[in-house]
């Protein structure tokens, strides 16, 4: 009995160690959720932003992949470093371009061999979008041009997509307003990234560039002013002579006298005697005018009587700058040509400054490479360089 006693003693223990450890796994696997329960958790969550143009869009908390719509979109996620999300591109970025101005187009080689989402300009195709399933759509247009995007158009694709759209205005460096946009639109882009603070980098890079600007030339007395034009600048292709810009960045963040100036327009195209009334002591021409027969612009200086006796042309005056305006304002070219206007208008202002170095330092902080060299070969190296006309 004894033994019988002993034994039942032993199982009962044994029993209740079994229960016990039972407990201790139970409670174990309760309170550590597997990794993949995990990562659904996180990549479930969305929260609630205010778009640039006060829409109310629901996202997810942190979107793996996008699209962009519209001329400049793309441009602002490389600038904010996502380009990695990026799982479809609309036309413009697929084209073989043998006159290449994007600098971020040139960063990202990879966006041509993406999926394609519809046509450029933000003429979507809601079915291809669907069919890559992004976790959300960026969407703006050229503000103040006809491929400008509104609320109603981000509503719109949205409701036939079933797809978040954030939508925002491009902006500009030519006014305060449109600066201000600008400014907007990357902090709106990086709280939707998870980018803040690489938005608030690219901002205050701008102003400590354009502040330097603005401190080397704020005191040049207004008789001592350079006067100035701009030919050959290019919107939705090339141009010739008349195509200039009244409120052309550089000159105003360089303080020289536009001949052409006098209002915050884009673009125009000016009269011949504009621009031989207006004699400017420098012409600077946006060498994107090459595309068109016998160089454009430069070739008109070159055929033409009236532009030939030019007090620019006669003393040598003439440089070329690199296109900015291609699908939509390429900023970093902005700011880099207006340190090589900067340099051939007043050269003790900017004695410390390469314009070419400037310029890599720019394409760098932007995209994250320099890309001078690149840009400049597509214009047979006419970019930040004196012409001759003869």
């Amino acid at each position: 009995m004894k033994n019988t006693g002993a034994y039942l003693f032993i199982i009962a223990t044994l029993l209740l160690a079994i229960v016990f450890c039972a407990g201790c796994t139970g409670s174990t696997t309760a309170t550590q959720p597997s990794p993949a329960t995990t990562a659904v958790a996180v990549s479930s969550g969305t929260t609630t932003i205010t778009d640039g143009f006060g829409r109310s869009v629901e996202v997810p908390a942190n979107p793996q992949t996008l699209v962009c719509s519209g001329s400049g979109c793309l441009r602002y996620v490389v600038y904010l470093g996502g380009q990695d999300k990026i799982v479809g591109v609309d036309s413009q970025e697929k084209k073989d371009q043998p006159f290449e101005a994007r600098a971020y187009a040139i960063a990202n080689p990879q966006f041509k061999s993406m999926p394609l989402i519809g046509e450029m300009r933000g003429k979507d195709d809601p079915e291809k979008i669907v069919g890559i399933s992004p976790d959300l759509v960026f969407k703006t247009g050229a503000t103040g041009q006809p491929s400008a995007t509104s609320a109603g158009d981000a509503d719109t694709l949205q409701d036939k997509t079933g797809i978040p759209v954030v939508a925002f205005p491009y902006g500009s460096l030519r006014t305060d307003a449109e600066k201000t946009e600008l400014s907007s639109s990357l902090r709106l882009m990086g709280k939707t990234l998870g980018k803040e603070a690489r938005a608030e980098e690219l901002i205050a890079y701008i102003d400590e560039v354009t502040a330097d600007l603005e401190k080397r030339t704020k005191d040049i007395p207004a008789d001592q002013q350079k006067t100035v034009y701009i030919g050959g600048v290019a919107l939705s292709g090339a141009h010739g002579m008349i195509s200039t810009e009244p409120a052309y960045p550089p000159f105003i963040m360089v303080h020289a006298k536009n001949i052409a100036g006098g209002s915050d327009a884009q673009h125009a195209d000016v009269s011949k005697e504009v621009i031989v009334d207006g004699n400017p002591e420098y012409l600077f021409i946006d060498v994107s005018t090459i595309q068109l027969d016998n160089d454009g612009a430069i070739g008109e200086l070159r055929t033409n009587p009236a532009f030939g006796g030019l007090t620019a042309v006669k003393n040598g005056n003439v440089y070329g700058v690199l296109p900015y305006n291609f699908y939509n304002t390429n900023y970093e070219t902005v700011l880099a040509n207006s340190y090589y206007i900067g340099k051939v208008l007043y050269p003790d202002r900017f004695a410390d400054v390469n314009p070419e170095q400037k310029a890599d330092e720019i394409y760098t902080m932007f995209v994250g490479k320099p890309a001078l060299s690149d840009i400049n070969k597509n214009y047979k190296n006419l970019g930040f360089a004196k012409i001759t006309i003869s």
